[in-house]
């Protein structure tokens, strides 16, 4: 993959985390993903509500964007952007959406609003995601 794909995408998950609505929690949150055998860059951010189970994180928001552009997909990486100096993980739902449309080796990349701080592999986030049990028979 090249650096310049990942900046980007960097670039785009920033622009789209200054889009955030967030009048609840303040914590912006920008998502950029680039899908097998596309070059486009699709984005998303969180969007709150003040029944907070009927918001969305950025990387369902990104993901579900990218099914409703280009159809089934699959994911080469993900990129996640707040501002914080820690890295921040996709949460538990997010991450299990992430592996609806990836394989365990695909990369998600967290970053604040400098970079990229740390990329890992879905597999070491969620190394037990709810699977198709009928798809081993």
């Amino acid at each position: 993959m090249r650096d310049s794909i990942v900046e980007d995408a960097f670039k785009q998950a920033c622009w789209a985390r200054d889009h955030a609505y967030t009048p609840y929690s303040r914590f912006k949150v920008g998502a950029s993903l680039i899908v097998k055998n596309n070059t486009k860059i699709i984005t998303g951010c969180n969007v709150e509500n003040i029944s907070y189970g009927l918001s969305i994180c950025a990387e369902r928001n990104a993901i579900f964007n990218a099914v409703q552009s280009l159809g089934p997909i699959e994911i080469v990486f993900l990129l996640l952007v707040v501002d914080q100096d820690t890295p921040v993980s996709p949460c538990g739902a997010c991450l299990q959406v992430i592996s609806e449309f990836s394989q365990p080796k695909t990369i998600i990349h967290l970053c604040n609003l400098k970079g990229v701080q740390k990329s890992l592999k879905l597999i070491d986030l969620l190394p037990f995601p709810f699977i198709d049990f009928h798809s081993s028979e």
